[in-house]
């Protein structure tokens, strides 16, 4: 950190979060609620809190500050409810349909459910228009490209009022005359219109998921550009000295005409940045697998890092949609504070997935929810404290959670209210860790090779059995858990993607010239991109991926190889890689069988200095002055209440260890210490907590 600050922002559907990291590892939280309606507002109220607790104008603090990083949840929301922009498609004629289609079936679990509605179409059938024209596989022209199609469509389209044109035409990424033609002609008689081309946006095989992708990034980068040009231009007229870097879906930073051109690479923003959080908490324990659980009043988000690398999806369905870019492997479950616990038809219990949300909330925030939620049961189980206060905002009823409790789950089940409380919370425990089953054993890794990583304000009440229902023994939960996205944002670096598809067989003795050509393309693309921006040659890294395939097999697998010119050497560990990624997925390898190559993939990232780890004083004394109070709770299924003691965390240093059952309050989370269980603080300001040996 060159400047006295560094300011991430984590902008989510309730609540805009934000870190302040201090160049010597000081952590400042501040929260704001979010202003969807214009993200400037929570952002002014986050600065104004910071300027009355420094002391100083909000146009100092901007000033000082490196970087001013936004992670934000604008073109998820517009696709989560389908407010994006009217999107015309021109595609190749006979494929018009393809996104709707859809490789001709469902997504899984629902792939034989003749009930199931299908999916929502961002382009609706009467805006997509059939152009011909054809490029074939080796990139010739087989037909001309037929101009008086696109023009008149573009006629439809400005009669329609269309806001963005997606162009997506066969084998484009071997040759992208067509659609780049077709794209100058919209500019042209569509000015105000923005447009896209599949060789742009995703130039890979796989022409549906490329057509999805582009309709995609069409339909939310006119509302992400509103978003980015109104957050750039008020940072700019603070005074800040560089642009505003916004997070990626693929875990690193680009500047705002990045993400204005490319709003589908922002989807999953907001928890993107948890991996990269989680790898910086565990390191100095010497940990590189981590599972980061964040909890929120809404979602439970997982991701995964194994040997220091983050996990990333690549055609997948997202919300319904395909997507093809890759974004970090996010598993999202309806398993908040704020999911509703009720007693469904067969007369059995259920959490989720639907919310309280902030308003009315759940029962307890006396705000008119009446239905009893997940914070209520925390409450109920003594975990929470009754009257306690949260952001500044909500005094927390416990005899309105207990009632609730009692009306909706324990009287129709015929049991009492604390044996419904803690059915509650052991439910959403099993939700969660089913989640948690998603991300790792479905993905070929072992969850007891990882430490959890403990986020979000309520994930501290309930770390504790998911670790133990996956056989993990070390969770680490920082004092800054409600903020650790925006944290991730801060030492998150500069990052871009680039896609391409090269089709060959994997053999020690095959020419490679092409692909060493398209490698080499890729990275030079993207360090002269990054050299823009300002980095040096030593600040730059490349990374590689491949995805590869037996020959014969229909799916692929991403492979990370080394860097350098292939050769019979290289191939070698290629094919070795590939061949031990595939048995960790699929339980088998095939050495003998021959190897292809599809599609290969190259990272660029530009390494930003990293605020220092935070460093909290030792302790010289007993934890005595901590101890509040002692309270009644519940921690298994005994149903047993056990006057357990309550640990002011902010009166704890480094070295101190709480031994269960135990509850520590930190100013932004709430963590639950079970009996057989030891919560040890480290000098980072990472609580280590282990079974007792």
């Amino acid at each position: 950190m060159k400047s006295e600050f560094r300011l991430g922002v984590d902008a989510g559907g309730t609540f805009t979060d934000f870190v302040l990291a201090e160049r010597n590892g000081t952590i400042h939280l501040f929260k704001a609620a979010s202003t969807p309606e214009d993200g400037t507002l929570a952002i002014a109220d986050g600065l104004n809190q910071m300027a009355e607790k420094f002391g100083r104008s909000v146009e100092d603090i901007v000033q000082n500050c490196d970087f001013c990083i936004n992670g934000t949840t604008v073109a998820l929301n517009a696709l989560i409810q389908l407010k994006g922009v009217k999107v015309g498609l021109l595609a190749t004629a006979g494929h018009e349909d393809s996104i709707e289609i859809r490789l001709g079936h469902k997504e899984e679990g629902y792939r034989y459910d003749a009930s199931y509605p299908p999916a929502p179409q961002l382009a609706p059938r009467n805006l997509r228009f059939p152009v011909r024209g054809r490029m074939l596989g080796d990139g010739s022209e087989r037909e001309p490209l037929n101009e008086d199609d696109i023009l008149k469509a573009i006629e439809v389209f400005k009669r329609e009022g269309v806001q963005a044109v997606a162009i997506s035409f066969m084998w484009s990424i071997k040759n992208p005359a067509h659609e780049l033609r077709a794209k100058e002609l919209v500019e042209q008689h569509l000015p105000d219109v923005f447009v896209c081309c599949g060789s742009e946006v995703y130039p890979q095989i796989r022409e549906y998921t490329r057509t999805s992708t582009t309709v995609t990034n069409a339909y939310l980068s006119p509302v992400m550009a509103a978003y980015v040009r109104k957050i750039d231009q008020y940072f700019k007229d603070l005074g800040a000295k560089q642009p505003v870097r916004y997070f990626q879906s693929n875990g690193g930073l680009a500047v705002g005409d990045i993400m204005r051109e490319r709003a589908v690479n922002a989807i999953n923003s907001g928890p993107a940045s948890a991996p990269q959080a989680g790898l910086t908490l565990a390191a100095p324990f010497g940990i590189d697998n981590v599972i980061t659980v964040d909890m929120g009043g809404t979602s439970f988000d997982i991701t995964i890092a194994k040997g220091g690398q983050t996990s990333l999806n690549r055609d997948i369905d997202f919300l319904r949609t395909r997507i093809g870019v890759p974004m970090i492997h996010v598993e999202t479950l309806g398993a908040g504070g704020g999911s509703i616990a009720h007693v469904n038809s067969f007369g059995m219990l259920e959490v989720g997935p639907q919310s309280a949300g902030s308003f009315p909330g759940p029962a307890s925030y006396c705000k008119g929810g009446t239905l009893p939620t997940v914070t209520d049961a925390n409450l109920a189980l003594g975990y929470l404290k009754d009257k306690a206060v949260l952001g500044k905002s909500v005094t927390l009823d416990a005899g309105k959670a207990q009632a609730a409790i009692k009306e909706h789950i324990a009287d129709p089940l015929k049991i009492d209210a604390a044996h419904a409380a803690y059915g509650i919370s052991a439910i959403v425990n099993q939700n969660m860790a089913n989640g948690i089953r998603r991300i790792t054993i479905e993905q070929g890794y072992d969850p007891r090779d990882f430490a959890l990583i403990c986020a979000g304000g309520a994930a501290g009440m309930h770390i504790i059995p998911l670790a133990e229902e996956m056989g993990i023994t070390k969770v680490l939960v920082p004092k800054f858990a409600s903020c650790l996205c925006a944290f991730g944002q801060v030492i998150s670096d500069v990052k871009y993607t680039y896609l391409a598809t090269e089709t060959m067989m994997i053999t020690e003795d095959a020419d490679f010239t092409g692909l060493n050509q398209t490698l080499s393309r890729l990275e030079q693309e993207g360090i002269e991109r990054l050299k823009q921006d300002g980095f040096a040659d030593e600040d730059i890294v490349i990374e590689r991926s491949m995805e590869m395939r037996y020959m014969g097999q229909v799916h692929e697998c991403t492979v990370q190889v080394p860097n350098g010119t292939v050769d019979a050497g290289l191939a070698k560990e290629i094919l070795n890689a590939f061949h031990r990624r595939h048995e960790a997925l699929f339980t088998y390898a095939e050495e003998e069988s021959e190897v292809e190559l599809v599609n290969v993939e190259v990272t660029i990232r530009g390494c930003v200095e990293k605020p220092e780890i935070p460093h909290i004083p030792a302790a010289t004394t007993g934890f005595e002055d901590a101890l509040v109070e002692h309270r009644n709770m519940i921690f298994d299924g005994s149903y047993n209440w056990i006057n357990s003691p309550v640990y002011d965390g902010t009166k704890l240093f480094a070295g101190h260890t709480i031994h269960g059952p135990a509850l520590i309050e930190e100013p932004t989370t709430t963590i639950v210490i079970k009996e057989g269980w030891q919560a040890y603080l480290h000098e980072s300001g990472t609580y280590m907590l282990t079974p007792e040996a």
